[in-house]
């Protein structure tokens, strides 16, 4: 009867890992497609500057 009831718990804690397992390949896949769509907004929207500085002077080259 003992093995019979250990066999249980070990199950039960099978099943729990699994489910865990799922939810974290369920957050990892939502979080990937947000940012999936993040990008498809922004590349939706031509010429827009990140950030504030200017773009960098750059010396002619030397032949």
């Amino acid at each position: 009867m003992l093995e019979f009831e250990l066999h249980e718990v070990r199950a039960a804690e099978l099943r729990r890992q699994a489910e865990a397992a799922r939810l974290v390949r369920e957050a990892v896949r939502s979080r990937r497609a947000a940012r999936s769509e993040q990008a498809a907004r922004q590349a939706a929207v031509p010429n827009e500057v990140h950030t504030g500085r200017r773009s960098r002077r750059r010396l002619p080259g030397t032949v």
